[in-house]
């Protein structure tokens, strides 16, 4: 059965990868098709631009002959015309952490074999910790080639100089700084961006959420949430301005009206709490929801939901109706409320059962199917850095994954398929559309970092990209990309590299 699509933003420069999560659903969802088969490779012979160590996507240009690298230390204008891979400018981030030009890719090339020698690496060799990572984490493009940037307190906005001339460089336009207008608690602010339909821009903190003019950065409309509550996550927006926010115990639809973000159920917003545990010991932040929010259903006459993983240590995965809740619809037993049109227990077919089956990754949403991962380990570093360069080479993996599907007619969820060998380290799953196959980024003790993707249909390994022991494998906290003709853009540790399949 084949259901309506996410209706394409037209404010955002493309209608994939324009932003973190390819969409404004946020599915995951890649519409390029993808080879089966096993493919060796070496990644340092591959075409890659060198930055890091967290490059979370490579997004989409106005341009379709260009994309825009994003990283934690840099960003960068990259020439991806008749199938090449080759930075043309590069403007060093002023908010990253100065470190010497080489450094990290003599990093990557050692082996680690205890977390002391990680430590070392990170720490000193490298300078950094976790706090030199959140620049430039969530990010998007406008239809006008503007790349817009969260860091702390700021709302960051990067153009070219010089649109028909890219070598002339990149510049950044303007920002806006909201240090005076952050509630007292909300510790870091301005993490997540997204689009509304009209072409608003939309900011999410901690704690809050703003809509602003996208040529001014004028705020717009704003609404504060609990001091009690966090939020780490990316949102998902609809195409009637309906906004998707999950802190880590309540998830909420705002609504733009045009004129004000508002809160009121007599604009269609709701708000409802969800079940939560206790923080796990590796890769997932809090103890909330791992997942951005996203939408499922896009047939007003079927079910409209928008669907996240929860917080319990052995998650559920949660559907809520996005509009308003059926005549038919009951509390379904176990749930916080009548807004949760379903939940299911995770099993990813692990037995016995470990302390913690959950997620730091969205779940990949394909029509009225879906999947999840567990990426959350036993042993951990509180460094969030130093814990995903040790992830798979030092610290051992967690293993499963698990596929499920929306029941329409039921209104439950189904679980389809589990694999309890396959290890999700740290990187967003993905699917491709075409060739329904999803994908994921693991380390195994015998071949090391690999790509590996499932038969959507029947968990079956259809394709393996493997890389070995080179720390370049490490997708961490990225999102596995491919382009139009197939090839794979991995966003590892040592930065964006174009593998041709």
């Amino acid at each position: 059965m084949t259901y309506n699509k996410t209706v394409p933003n037209p404010f955002l420069s493309a209608a994939t990868y324009a932003l973190t999560h390819i969409d404004s659903s946020q599915s995951d969802v890649v519409p390029y098709e993808v080879k089966r088969g096993t493919f060796e490779v070496d990644l340092r012979t591959s075409p890659r631009v060198p930055t890091g160590p967290i490059s979370i996507i490579t997004l989409a240009s106005a341009d379709s002959n260009y994309m825009w690298g994003v990283s934690t230390q840099a960003i960068s204008y990259i020439d991806v015309s008749d199938n090449k891979f080759k930075e043309v400018t590069h403007y060093k981030d002023p908010a990253a952490k100065d470190t010497p030009d080489g450094k990290l890719d003599r990093v990557l090339q050692e082996t680690f074999k205890t977390i002391d020698d990680v430590k070392k690496a990170v720490n000193v060799e490298m300078g950094m910790d976790e706090k030199d990572i959140f620049a430039n984490i969530y990010t998007m493009v406008d239809k006008d080639n503007n790349l817009y940037s969260a860091y702390k307190r700021k709302i960051r906005v990067f153009s070219l100089v010089d649109a028909s001339n890219p070598e002339a460089g990149i510049e950044l336009v303007r920002e806006v700084d909201f240090e005076n207008d952050v509630a007292k608690g909300e510790t870091y602010f301005a993490m997540l961006v997204n689009m509304t339909y009209d072409g608003k821009l939309i900011v999410v903190g901690s704690q809050s959420a703003r809509i602003l003019d996208r040529e001014t950065l004028e705020v717009l409309g704003k609404t504060q949430f609990g001091d009690d509550e966090l939020i780490t996550n990316s949102i998902a927006v609809d195409s009637d301005n309906g906004i998707y926010v999950a802190s880590d115990k309540v998830m909420r639809k705002l609504v733009w009206t045009g004129t004000k973000l508002s809160t009121d159920e007599s604009d269609g917003a709701w708000s409802s709490e969800y079940s939560y545990g206790d923080t796990p010991p590796s890769v997932k932040f809090g103890k909330g929801t791992g997942s951005t929010p996203t939408l499922m259903g896009f047939d007003e006459n079927d079910d409209r939901l928008v669907v996240i993983t929860d917080g319990v240590n052995q998650m559920n995965i949660v559907a809520f109706w996005r509009d308003e809740i059926p005549d038919y619809a009951v509390q379904v037993a176990g749930t916080t409320s009548k807004r949760i049109a379903g939940q299911h227990k995770v099993t990813c077919g692990l037995d016995p059962k470990p302390a913690f089956i959950q997620s730091e990754q969205s779940v990949v949403v394909k029509d009225y199917e879906a999947f999840v991962v567990n990426n959350v380990r036993e042993h951990g570093d509180e460094d969030h850095l130093i814990d995903v360069f040790a992830g798979g080479p030092v610290l051992d993996p967690a293993y499963g994954c698990e596929r499920f599907e929306w029941d329409t007619k039921t209104h439950a969820w189904k679980s389809v398929w589990t694999r309890n060998d396959v290890i999700s380290i740290s990187t967003v799953p993905v699917v491709s559309s075409p060739s329904n196959i999803v994908f994921t980024n693991g380390f195994y003790k015998d071949t090391g970092w690999e790509v590996t993707g499932l038969d959507w249909n029947t968990g079956e390994t259809v394709f393996r990209t493997v890389f070995g022991f080179d720390n370049l494998g490490n997708g961490a906290y990225s999102i596995i990309q491919f382009f139009e003709n197939g090839d794979l853009l991995f966003n590892s540790l040592g930065g964006p590299t174009r593998v041709k399949l």
